[in-house]
């Protein structure tokens, strides 16, 4: 993990990426990676995220908030910048107050408030890569949020909670081993009660090579699997994404 202030830095920052990505776009332009939603749509999924894990670690709830119990956590008619970046800072505020190794609810393992800069954080670097294949502009993502994005992705997808539902991605043994060129590399062990995320640097059964940014968006199903490079069983590959779709 990183530090709590380089993942606050970052969703501000974040916000402010999406919203210069989006400026000036139809919002009614429909998302290729989202075919369900309009650009309108990710700009309502993105902003609500904000206000919600917000109003979660403001009022240190123990248990889920509904979503249309969020104050603010409808995007207004105009404004829609100002709206998703006033979210975000919203969030930060939130854990800098009650300090971010203080419990609150989540859906995960871990409840400590610096979940939720995390996983916000990481929701909104993917989907502002949504955004820009929408209104085709660059996109860019610092090293050390990408490869800290692909640790947390898959620490999720073999974390106690997701074990328990996981039984469309257990296995008896295969292994598939994640390369970022520029920094990390992860071992997935499908064994029979689930995967487990190993400590270990060792060939697999598939090997998916790759610049971290280009290795999350893979692992988030972004980028087909063409776009990198694949040692091994390929359909082993196509399996786990097919199965841990976002």
């Amino acid at each position: 993990m990183l530090t709590p202030d380089r993942y606050a830095a970052a969703i501000v920052a974040e916000a402010a990426a999406f919203t210069d990505t989006i400026h000036g776009a139809d919002l009614e332009l429909r998302v290729p990676t989202c075919p369900e939603w309009t650009l309108r749509d990710l700009v309502h999924h993105l902003g609500r995220a904000y206000y919600w894990s917000g109003q979660i670690v403001a009022t240190r709830a123990t248990e889920f908030v509904p979503f249309e119990e969020v104050v603010d956590g409808k995007m207004p008619p105009d404004g829609h910048a100002e709206w998703l970046r006033a979210g975000a800072a919203k969030l930060v505020d939130a854990v800098a107050d009650i300090g971010p190794d203080n419990d609150v609810w989540t859906w995960s393992d871990d409840h400590r408030a610096v979940f939720w800069l995390r996983r916000i954080l990481h929701e909104g670097i993917v989907h502002r890569a949504d955004a820009a294949f929408t209104v085709v502009r660059d996109y860019t993502v610092p090293v050390d949020l990408a490869v800290d994005g692909v640790d947390e992705w898959l620490g999720i997808l073999t974390s106690k909670a997701a074990r328990a539902r996981s039984g469309a991605v257990a296995g008896t043994g295969q292994t598939l081993h994640f390369h970022a060129t520029d920094g990390g590399e992860w071992l997935i062990r499908r064994d029979p009660d689930g995967p487990t995320l190993l400590n270990e640097h060792v060939k697999g059964d598939v090997t998916v090579r790759a610049p971290a940014t280009d290795l999350l968006l893979v692992l988030y199903g972004r980028i087909p699997t063409s776009e990198v490079e694949v040692f091994g069983d390929p359909d082993l590959l196509t399996h786990w994404r097919d199965h841990t779709k976002f």
